[in-house]
Formats: structure tokens, sequence, C-alpha cells
């Protein structure tokens, strides 16, 4: 299928709604009390700083993935989605910065939690194997290597941080102090099928989701709601089966959908002869790494979606 190569966005400015926040991607404006348009940038955030510059085509790429997810798990978990048009909320003038990368959905009370489920070792879980044999709290089995297989999923949640500053790995039990036992064993037990179930979708296709991250809020009934972006590259390590156990013997990473080559290429980035501290302002990136970024986005995308 052919994906949109519009200009890139790194920054909205719609004059027809008010701004209520810029998150690492995502631009939200209000939409009367009870909606938000939620619009994905071109922004592309490694180790929690957002880089100079953006993938073109990547907001609408995200959008239309997570739009695919959504639709497809909506019997495990409601999401923030009002099914209107986000076209319909917006001046003429604005239309251009909207079509394909908003969606229009419900206002939530947002929990403070990001709830992250891995089926695989790698990224920071893996550097905390090393160091703990358990992720998050959560013991594992001695022996497993870099990108191994989990005996089964686990759920390794994190505090969400401001802009600018890294999320905290956290255990399930802080996340009981934090929002109370019941609440903290929903969201804990939903995410987990919420991943087993995409999972098992993506492996029909071809890819792995090795580890992901979704967020919840509770509307004014205190249901918990599936919000913001879902089962993305952004918010999820993508692998193709192809290559897998290769990199699984060699002990290296996966070739990903995901984010990884940018951070990968971040790693080795030096600043002043040095190398780069992950703090603000980020490196700049090479031309090659954001048409090989927005390659993998789009190719992502394409494999799932056909």
């Amino acid at each position: 299928m052919t994906q949109p190569r519009a200009a890139a966005l790194h920054t909205s400015s719609l004059k027809s709604l008010p701004l209520l926040a810029r998150g690492k991607v995502r631009d939200n404006y209000a939409v009367g009390e009870d909606r938000i348009l939620m619009l994905a940038s071109d922004r592309l955030s490694a180790f929690d700083v957002i880089m100079g510059e953006p993938i073109p085509g990547k907001g609408q790429l995200l959008t239309q993935m997570a739009l695919f997810w959504f639709e497809r798990l909506g019997h495990i978990a409601p999401n923030h989605l009002t099914g209107e048009a986000p076209e319909s909320v917006v001046a003429p003038e604005d239309l251009p910065q909207v079509q394909g990368r908003s969606m229009l959905v419900r206002r939530l009370r947002p929990i403070p939690v990001e709830a992250v489920v891995r089926g695989y070792l790698a990224g920071s879980g893996w550097k905390e194997y090393q160091e703990s044999r358990s992720v998050c709290g959560v013991p594992l089995p001695a022996g497993l290597t870099n990108a191994a297989r989990l005996p089964h999923p686990i759920y390794t949640p994190a505090a969400k941080a401001a802009v600018g500053e890294h999320d905290e790995n956290i255990t399930f039990e802080r996340t009981v102090e934090m929002i109370g036992l019941e609440l903290a064993t929903r969201i804990r037990d939903v995410s987990i099928e919420l991943y087993q179930a995409a999972a098992a979708i993506a492996l029909q296709k071809g890819m792995i989701i090795a580890d992901t991250k979704f967020e919840f809020g509770l509307d004014e009934a205190g249901e918990l709601v599936l919000m913001d972006e879902v089962l993305t590259p952004d918010s999820s390590r993508y692998w193709p089966v192809e290559g897998y156990e290769a990199a699984l013997a060699a002990g290296e990473n996966p070739p990903s959908y995901d984010k990884q080559f940018v951070r990968d290429w971040l790693e080795q980035a030096r600043v002043s002869g040095r190398p780069w501290d992950k703090t603000a302002p980020a490196p700049r990136l090479p031309q090659e790494v954001v048409e090989r970024t927005a390659a993998k986005y789009r190719e992502a995308l394409q494999r799932l979606t056909t």
C-alpha cells in the first residue's frame, strides 16, 4: 500500500483550538470540556529526549497503526476514541495539519503509570537482568540472553515522567501504593491480555512484539479506558521474525521496526568529542538516519496491515 509522503510536521500550531499540552510526540488540543484532539506530530524522542529532526510521515503512520490496534483490541478494553472525525472540529485552515494524523478522543483522568509488558528480554530490561536476574522486581530464570523470549509475559510498570525526564521503572507493589490494589491489579491483568492478543496477531504477520507500553485513564463512571497511542513503533519494540534467531544466537539486538535504529546510532554519537550524555539537546540526526527510520515505520505499518 502507498503511504503518505506529506511534508514533515515537527510542531503543530492550530488556530481554531486551544492547546492543552505538548508531549514528546503528540500535541493535545481542547475540544470543549469533554474531548481532546490528539495530533501526532513527526517528532521523535529517544532516551526521553526529543530529536530536532522530524521523521517525515511518522505522525500519520503512528495514527494509522494505533487505529488498527484499537479496532482489534476493543473486546478486551474500551478505548478513548469518540468515533467522530477530527476534521469536524477544526477550521479549514487547520485541516492540513490535522488530516491523517489526529484522533478525536474522550477526555479522561489519566493514571500516572505506564503499563509495560515484556515478552522478550531487551533494552533496559536486559541491562537490569544482567545486574539482578530480575526486571522491576520480577525474578527471572538464570541463563537468559539478550533478546531471549521469556517463559511468559511479565508486567514491569514505569512511573511517567515530565517531558525531557526519564520514566522510572517501578515495581508492581509501588503501583499499588500509588493507585490502590484493585486498580493496579486491573491494569496489570488487562495489559498482559492486550499484549498477548496483539503479539499473536503480529506473529501471523511475521513480526514479534518484544515489549510494549499501554496508558490508561478513568472516565466519569470510573471505568478503565485504554488511551493515548497503542502498539505503535514508538511505544513498542517490533522485530521481524526473519533474522531473530541469528541475532539471538549472536547475543545481539535483532533487526527492528521501532526506534532502536536511532537509539543505536545515538549510543555511538559523539558531542564535542565525547559520547552523548542522553540529555537535551540531542545530536543532530544525519539525513540517512532520518530516511532509514521513516522507511522502518512505513514497512512496519505495511506489513501489519496487508
